[in-house]
């Protein structure tokens, strides 16, 4: 069997851990990416310098290739429904991904097919936003191009509604949570539908990006059958074939509430590699190639802790602790090959494994004081 050649629109760190799992499969990729210093830029030959959302050069792109799949959603789904069209496969397909990209259809989606989520009332702009006094607290996202905590205002009263933002978006309940939950869910062309156990996120409590994650969450089994039911019915709602990522919140009476979904692999996945007996990459190369889904238990407990470039540090990339975290037991450092380092920006994570609970906690509140990414 000789598999399709896959073209990739993005070419980052996501889309590096997609070709370091597709290496043992032999698959051949092709990345695209605006930034021509991509992570992925020295990995593959076939890499092309090139915006994602130009919707010409995604169709000259995915020309070259037998399919085509994404590692973020900031894509021109007009050139990839041509692409479909014209034969191509495309997966995730490109009404998923146009869903998806805005999260006011997302929302309206949900509430059509009876998923539980926040309440949510739809704005235009920001006048429009500042008649919902009543409504806050409340979080204002705009309703395309947020990502990684960009697009997200928190809005706690009539005084915060000038931070509104003045362009179509939503204001969303704020939930009174107990945990932040996601599950990864994956399907193939056949209708096979496989589940990752749920993982727990702490968040940054200023940048919105997660900080911690571990799994298997901490919660309890009705808890974890819910979101997976929610998961699986969303994927199969949708019609979707790939790797699906589905943010929830756990509130305080118990129910499970769908926040928002990603159709790609995700920031909440990125402890299988180690921790899992399929990782997430792996999975979704299954699910688009139409092959039999992986297993998804559990090997051993992880944690994983996002690695952020410090505030105050911007410029070329020093990485400060690292031979102390390498000697660490369990410890698995995963560097994404950017150069440069910025605030706050994603510069690799690390997963640490341990079979003990208290152990595993310490660990990563150890790695993410240690790890530090600087300039000198």
């Amino acid at each position: 069997m000789q598999l399709p050649s896959i073209g990739v629109l993005g070419g980052g760190q996501l889309g590096r851990m997609l070709l370091q799992a597709g290496l043992n499969l032999d698959v051949t990729f092709h990345m695209l990416d605006p930034d021509a210093q991509a992570p992925c830029h020295e990995l593959t030959p076939h890499f092309t310098h090139g915006s994602l959302t130009d919707p010409d050069t995604v169709r000259q792109f995915g020309q070259a290739v037998d399919l085509v799949t994404i590692e973020i959603e900031n894509v021109s789904t007009d050139a990839l429904e041509h692409l479909q069209q014209a034969g191509k496969r495309v997966f995730p397909q490109p009404q998923v991904i146009r869903l998806i990209q805005d999260k006011r259809l997302q929302k309206q989606f949900y509430q059509q097919h009876g998923i539980p989520t926040a309440d949510f009332i739809l704005t235009e702009n920001r006048a429009d936003a500042a008649q919902y006094a009543d409504f806050l607290p409340a979080f204002h996202k705009l309703g395309r191009e947020g990502y990684d905590g960009r697009g997200v205002q928190r809005l706690t009263s009539a005084a915060d509604l000038p931070k509104a933002f003045d362009a179509p978006g939503l204001l969303e309940k704020l939930v009174d949570f107990e945990k932040e939950i996601a599950v990864i869910v994956a399907r193939n062309e056949r209708g096979e539908v496989s589940t990752f156990p749920p993982v727990e996120m702490v968040f940054h409590p200023e940048h919105n990006l997660v900080e911690y994650l571990y799994a298997p969450a901490r919660i309890d089994e009705a808890v974890a059958a819910e979101a997976d039911r929610l998961a699986k019915k969303l994927i199969t709602a949708l019609d979707m074939v790939g790797l699906l990522a589905v943010e929830m919140f756990v509130d305080k009476s118990g129910q499970v509430l769908v926040n928002e979904v990603a159709p790609r692999p995700h920031n909440s996945g990125h402890h299988t590699i180690e921790a899992n007996a399929t990782s997430q990459y792996e999975q979704h190369l299954r699910a688009i190639l139409n092959l039999p889904l992986g297993p998804t238990d559990t090997i051993r407990p992880a944690a994983m802790v996002n690695l952020l470039g410090e505030p105050g540090h911007t410029g070329p990339a020093h990485y400060e602790g690292l031979n102390d975290v390498l000697a660490m037991e369990g410890v698995h450092v995963h560097l994404y090959g950017k150069k440069l380092t910025k605030p706050f920006r994603k510069m690799g994570h690390v997963t640490i494994v341990d079979s003990d609970p208290e152990r595993l906690w310490s660990k990563a509140e150890k790695v993410k004081n240690i790890l530090k990414v600087i300039t000198l």
